[in-house]
């Protein structure tokens, strides 16, 4: 997961808890209705990011392979 990735996770996470503070839902199925409109949420900012960028922000590999590969990168530019 990159940088980008984890933001906007925390960020689904963080619209959710608000837009569930202000609706209150009872039910479970009340509960799913939130989540989704707190994932609508990241989701446009991460489809934004790529209408600006060109790029994916969706990354295929985990944080200990970018980790590693960011080491490999380092080692190999000195």
């Amino acid at each position: 997961m990159t940088n980008l990735e984890l933001v906007l996770t925390m960020l689904a996470e963080t619209a959710t808890t608000e837009i569930s503070r202000v609706k209150d839902p009872k039910t479970f199925q009340e509960s799913r209705v939130v989540a989704s409109k707190g994932g609508s949420v990241a989701r446009a900012a991460r489809v934004e990011i790529e209408k600006q960028t060109g790029n994916y922000v969706v990354s295929p590999h985990n944080r200990r392979q970018l980790q590693s590969r960011k080491v490999d990168i380092e080692r190999l530019s000195k």
